[in-house]
């Protein structure tokens, strides 16, 4: 691309604010375009997110349009989590606003599969983003934000193996007055859960949804429920089921599980981790098989099937076992079609009157549901802070209800689950309430002796491998832990024969602090049974972490 300006005003060599000069474009949608971008004050790489909707809309839209960019900025800056972008700016230029966040080398789940030689991502790979994608929108959810607008565009696959999730630019925050108008229908048609298509008040099991329709998507090359126009496409997500994923093999029930028309009807999150854990293991989960929803019979049907003393034949087959959790009995189906579908087209009309949240909805359709741009992001910076009335940005760091702050003469403070005591065991530091079978263990290195803590974990497994009974890696990535280039996550399994004998599960983010040292390592460890805890209790301690020291980064 030249280095010229476009007639807009905008395009490579463009320089923002004084000091983000735009390099090539890396990804556009209906909703704008993606710069990769030098930040000449700092001197980094970074990704500014353009967006061109704001030149084709009436003045009063343009103010939404500004409003909704300061929210994804206060979306993303309330979650602290490694696979969330981290918003670094956002300026006006040009009468629109554009935002700045942290870029990453790789391509988007949606370009992936376009560039795959079959269009599809092996299943146990897509297991593998889900249970990521899945972890940011846990933090997500834990600090009151729904995305609602998960897709393939969406997810970043960095090129050293991390997967992001970006654009919480129509993210719901709890506790925030509405910018939507009443109506609207925002995201990309295909992945919007039924209940949002209907007009309902979406939750956590919406994004859910939503991630079960990119992970098909991924695996089986193809949206499962576009159609030729946005009508149709809406009317397929209420009322048809998808399409077996017969390329996904042991993901096969998860995404089923996940597309459950009933937010009610769909897994917990915990529930999903597991699922998503079996399936990179390429074990099919029993707990996804029981979400697979049973045919509806007909009255006749279930007249025959209750009567009949002869057993199943092909005229009147037998009833699959019911799914563990509620499903719709067969006296309790949906309501006939053309009934259920009035809903649907009366948010359509609705949406229609208010007229810019459909044409951006409908723009993004039409681009092929990369609305945002999906080629670069950012995961977690610093975590939010709060004063004592309990507003973002001053004051030290809030504490959630029975947990506590300790400040350790090691030079760092963290956030504790009450009761939780501190122990040395030997240049260690651990907070436990059980003497150690759950723990919170610190390990500060002031001269680091590898380059980065990527290699030291991976030359900690060598020797760990041999000496933990049927260890098991889950994930060992480099990662960028609040802005720190030199940082890696690490989550693995083994079993204990002495002290606490059983399964256990355990997890280290690793990063080094300004001028590469100190060496921080975060870890936690548990029984496996208890690792839906043990996770979202790391997330927090991750959230809370504060060095005192003043290389501390």
């Amino acid at each position: 691309m030249e280095n010229t300006h476009s007639t807009n005003g905008s395009g490579a060599g463009l320089l923002l604010a004084g000091r983000y000069r735009l390099g090539d474009a890396i990804g556009r949608g209906g909703m704008g375009k993606v710069w990769r971008a030098h930040d000449e004050v700092l001197h980094r790489t970074v990704a500014v997110k353009e967006l061109t909707a704001a030149l084709y809309v009436a003045e009063a839209d343009r103010a939404i349009l500004h409003a909704r960019t300061q929210k994804e900025a206060r979306a993303a800056a309330r979650i602290t989590h490694p696979g969330v972008v981290t918003v670094h700016d956002v300026l006006d230029h040009d009468n629109r606003p554009w935002i700045v966040m942290q870029y990453v080398d790789g391509p988007s789940l949606a370009d992936a599969v376009k560039a795959a030689d079959d269009h599809r991502i092996d299943a146990r790979e897509a297991a593998r983003i889900g249970l990521h994608v899945l972890g940011a929108l846990r933090a997500a959810h834990a600090a009151g934000v729904l995305h609602r607008d998960v897709k393939p565009g969406n997810v970043l696959l960095a090129s050293d193996g991390r997967v992001l999730l970006t654009d919480f630019g129509i993210a719901a925050i709890e506790g925030d007055v509405t910018i939507t108008k009443t109506g609207e229908l925002v995201g990309s048609i295909d992945y919007l859960a039924p209940e949002r298509v209907q007009g309902a008040h979406p939750g956590p099991a919406s994004d859910l949804w939503s991630l079960g329709a990119t992970l098909y998507a991924a695996v089986q090359g193809e949206s499962p429920f576009r159609r030729d126009s946005p009508i149709s496409t809406m009317q397929a997500v209420v009322e048809d089921e998808p399409p077996a994923p017969d390329r996904a093999g042991a993901l096969a029930p998860v995404i089923i599980a996940l597309l459950r028309k009933q937010p009610e009807e769909r897994p917990s999150v915990e529930e999903a981790e597991r699922m998503f854990l079996d399936a990179m293991e390429g074990r099919s989960s029993k707990a996804a098989q029981a979400y697979v929803p049973t045919r509806h019979l007909s009255e006749r049907e279930m007249r025959s099937a209750t009567t009949s003393q002869t057993g199943p034949t092909e005229a009147n087959p037998a009833p699959r076992p019911a799914p563990a959790r509620p499903a719709p009995q067969p006296d309790a189906r949906p309501a006939p079609r053309r009934r259920r579908w009035r809903t649907v087209a009366l948010v359509v009309v609705l949406a229609a009157v208010v007229g810019v949240g459909t044409a951006f909805a409908y723009m993004k359709y039409q681009e092929g549901g990369d609305g945002s741009g999906g080629g670069s992001s950012q995961t977690s910076g610093p975590p939010t802070t709060t004063d004592s009335s309990g507003k973002p940005g001053g004051g030290d760091q809030s504490v959630p209800v029975g947990w506590q702050r300790v400040k350790d003469q090691a030079g760092f403070s963290l956030l504790v689950p009450k009761g939780w005591k501190r122990q040395m065991d030997g240049a260690e530091i651990d907070y436990t309430p059980d003497n150690g079978k759950h723990r919170i263990r610190i390990s500060v290195d002031k001269v680091p002796d590898f380059e980065n803590p990527y290699m030291h974990m991976l030359n900690m497994e060598k020797s760990l491998k041999d000496r933990l009974p049927q260890y098991k890696r889950v994930t060992l990535h480099s990662n960028t832990y609040r802005d720190q280039v030199k940082s890696s996550l690490w989550e693995f399994t083994y079993v204990e024969k002495q002290d606490f004998p059983g399964k256990r599960h355990a997890i280290d983010q690793m990063y080094y602090g300004d001028g590469g040292k100190p060496e921080y390592a975060i870890y936690m460890s548990g029984p496996d049974e208890d690792w839906a805890t043990t996770r979202q209790q790391f997330d927090t301690v991750l959230q809370g972490w504060q060095p005192t020291s003043s290389n501390g980064g």
